[in-house]
């Protein structure tokens, strides 16, 4: 469908312009009047060569949903009719991929659709959870209020996501440097005290031994090397993306030490937050359980709140349910419990995604705190003791030049 660029004043005299989708220049005409544009000015948007990325390397950014979400529900609750506030965001926004999505949102809405339904159609860019809040908030007729919860809560999971993955960068970056300064010592340093060995004479100690070994065999099967980890890279890759190999690490990952209090404590400020944001806006309790449980991000925590769900629906309430899944500390369950008694379940929910995504720091702060003392031991080890091979026999030699 063409696009056409526009230009008129609104009825308050102020000068108007933008772009818009549509068969030919009398629709756009026709839907400027019905927006009170007065003597408005189209012609065909001329057509630009554009280069676009692949859709695998197009996306939307966490940061730019919440901007948005939030402009979103400030033109919503100025009075601006929806439509008009789809092609205002989609005309300003800087990014392809996503102004083509709002084009087409908007061009559903203005086929009939309602704006939930449109929204539904772009799973990449909104979730269930997004699509569902909008569809309560179109009923309820509360829209610009449930777009503010949504950007509320989704600035909320970006900073608890934040943590978690900001407490992995620590040994992961520790790990690879290590890794390769590992293989560069092996390959390229060692084999210069080799050859200064060999100068020298005499018997080597134990240790310069097996590391000479170690480097002769590196340079030897460098190359096999790099070849297995490659495929051990990916068929741990390939693993976990099976069923039963998900499973197993989501199991795994909550009773590590260190990281199993991480992420136990990230998936209950996540699952009361986003439970908590769905029941406030009016989202059936079922419907909400089950879109919280696809949202887990952990298999073991999605099938404990499944279960919840099914409990649930034969009649029972929520709190029995949680303590038998044995995921849930006995203080959340308690307090889910009184939320469900005073008819406050929703309030409750917040107040421990408060408590809890306070408490993801203080578990992220203890694990980092552990693993550091661990990571300069193993530093110490692999590569001090290399350190130490190499200058042993130096050490040896002087000693006996001395005596």
């Amino acid at each position: 469908m063409p696009v056409f660029v526009w230009e008129g004043r609104n009825a308050s005299g102020e000068k108007k312009s933008g772009e818009m989708e549509a068969k030919n220049v009398q629709d756009v005409q026709m839907r400027l009047r019905h927006m009170k544009i007065a003597n408005p000015k189209v012609k065909k948007k001329p057509i630009s060569i554009n280069i676009q990325m692949p859709e695998i390397f197009a996306g939307v950014g966490i940061k730019e949903l919440v901007i948005f979400t939030r402009q979103f529900a400030t033109m919503i609750d100025a009075g601006l009719p929806l439509v008009q506030c789809l092609d205002i965001l989609a005309s300003q926004n800087q990014n392809p991929f996503f102004k083509r999505i709002l084009y087409q949102i908007k061009a559903d809405v203005e086929s009939g659709a309602t704006f939930a339904d449109a929204l539904k159609k772009h799973p990449k860019v909104f979730d269930d959870l997004f699509v569902n809040l909008v569809a309560a908030g179109e009923i309820g007729g509360v829209l610009d209020t449930i777009l503010n919860r949504l950007a509320i809560f989704i600035e909320k999971n970006l900073k608890v996501i934040k943590k978690v993955k900001g407490a992995m960068v620590y040994p992961t970056v520790i790990l690879t440097v290590v890794f390769l300064a590992t293989i560069v010592m092996l390959v390229f340093v060692i084999p210069t005290f080799q050859k200064m060995f060999a100068n020298m004479g005499g018997e080597l100690p134990m240790i310069t031994q097996y590391v000479i070994m170690m480097s002769d065999w590196m340079k030897k099967y460098i190359f096999h090397v790099i070849g297995a980890l490659a495929a051990v890279f990916f068929a741990v890759r390939w693993f976990y993306r099976t069923d039963f190999g998900r499973r197993l690490w989501d199991k795994s990952i909550l009773y590590l030490p260190g990281m199993g209090p991480v992420v136990r404590k990230s998936a209950v400020a996540k699952f009361t937050r986003t439970l908590g944001t769905m029941i406030s806006s009016g989202v059936p309790l079922l419907d909400a359980l089950d879109i919280v449980a696809k949202a887990a991000g952990n298999k073991t925590i999605e099938k404990g709140i499944y279960y919840v769900r099914d409990k649930i629906s034969e009649g029972r309430n929520m709190a029995d349910p949680l303590m038998e899944t044995n995921m849930f500390p006995s203080m959340v369950v308690q307090m889910i419990g009184v939320g469900e008694a005073t008819g406050a379940l929703d309030v409750m929910l917040n107040k421990i995604a408060d408590f809890y995504e306070e408490e993801v720091d203080d578990a992220v702060s203890a694990m980092t705190q552990m693993m550091e003392p661990m990571m300069l031991v193993f530093v110490a080890f692999i590569l001090g003791g290399m350190l130490i091979a190499m200058y042993m026999p130096i050490f040896s030699l002087a000693g006996n030049v001395k005596t």
